[in-house]
């Protein structure tokens, strides 16, 4: 059977299975909506560690440790780690994998690593690479702010368009096949792989606006593809646009012929409170779509509230260097089918 599907989509001949997952979340992400539900809620934002970016290495540490305890799977089990962070050179995910001594692919796509990630995992098991693959992603408020905006000691002033990085990490473990007397989460069974996408705006203020017509794109192509529409899914489900980029998706759909409206979700909308917890436009990061996928989309699809949800985190490919020398913010977003186990 031939796996790949139209121009730029992948269907598995069996699906692969997310075996368990886990998710380690800040104090902030903790006090929101979803704080119940993740696996740990950290005391403070640095973890005990020094420096924020060393909290962001325990973060993934941790997350990978509670995914293969919950899936009841040891590191030699895992032949293949798929990686990636916000930070210059990855760094979060090599000092924080390192100890587990699992090879590494490292992958960056911003905030969409989540799902470029779990897309790269399926395709190594479906084409008989890898029997299990352990997917993590992370980000964290303050090394991100430092990273591409303003170290926090600045003070500086968000505009209502910013949204807040989310301090946290979600890791996931794939195989393709359930062993005998366990329950997995969840089954993938397609994937969209996105395309480059960029309308030329420039405000790294307004994250949700530059991605959103990425997130378009991909989901049009998957439609395509698919020969899909809106109503084949529970829940169509963004990964940062918030509130200015979901407005954005939807108005762009319409012109394409495609109405979202009643099955779209949006990660970064879900984890705060936006009345009460001030993240103005809502939450993104690498974390913000992992951890949610984690601990919340998971469970509604174990609990069948939801048979079929498609997956789609976004991201903004821009750096400090790119920022400061006055280019766009391209996008990118990569959408992951995933059905109840």
């Amino acid at each position: 059977m031939n796996q790949k599907l139209g121009r730029a989509s992948i269907r598995p001949e069996e699906a692969v299975y997310i075996l368990n997952s886990a998710s380690i979340v800040g104090t902030k992400e903790g006090e929101g909506p979803l704080g119940l539900l993740f696996d740990k809620v950290g005391a403070d934002d640095l973890f005990g560690c020094k420096s924020w970016e060393e909290a962001e290495s325990t973060l993934q540490k941790e997350a990978v440790g509670m995914a293969l305890e919950k899936a009841e799977v040891e590191p030699e089990e895992v032949t293949f780690v798929i990686a990636g962070d916000l930070l210059g050179q990855s760094m979060a995910t090599s000092f924080g994998l390192s100890s587990y001594q699992i090879p590494l692919f490292g992958v960056y796509g911003a905030c969409s690593t989540c799902g470029e990630s779990l897309t790269v995992g399926v395709m190594s098991i479906a084409g008989g690479f890898a029997e299990k693959i352990v997917c993590v992603t992370s980000s964290h408020f303050a090394s991100a702010e430092k990273e591409f905006r303003f170290p926090l000691e600045y003070g500086n002033q968000r505009p209502l368009s910013a949204s807040w990085t989310v301090t946290g990490s979600g890791a996931f473990v794939l195989g393709g096949a359930v062993e005998k007397g366990r329950k997995a989460r969840g089954r993938i069974t397609g994937m969209t792989v996105g395309k480059i996408v960029d309308y030329g705006l420039k405000d790294s203020m307004n994250m949700g606006a530059c991605m959103a017509p990425a997130a378009a794109s991909t989901l049009e192509q998957h439609f395509i593809d698919f020969s899909g529409q809106p109503e084949d899914y529970d829940k169509i489900i963004t990964g940062d646009l918030g509130k200015v980029g979901q407005r954005v998706l939807i108005d762009l759909l319409r012109e394409k012929g495609y109405d979202i409206s009643e099955q779209h979700m949006d990660c970064g909308l879900e984890i705060f409170d936006g009345e009460s917890q001030d993240t103005h436009a809502g939450g993104s990061g690498c974390g913000c779509s992992a951890v949610t996928l984690s601990a919340y989309i998971l469970k509604q699809l174990e609990e069948r509230n939801w048979k079929k949800v498609l997956f789609m985190p976004t991201g903004a490919l821009l750096s400090k260097t790119s920022f400061n020398e006055g280019m766009s913010v391209p996008g990118i977003a990569h959408a992951v089918v995933i059905e109840s186990p």
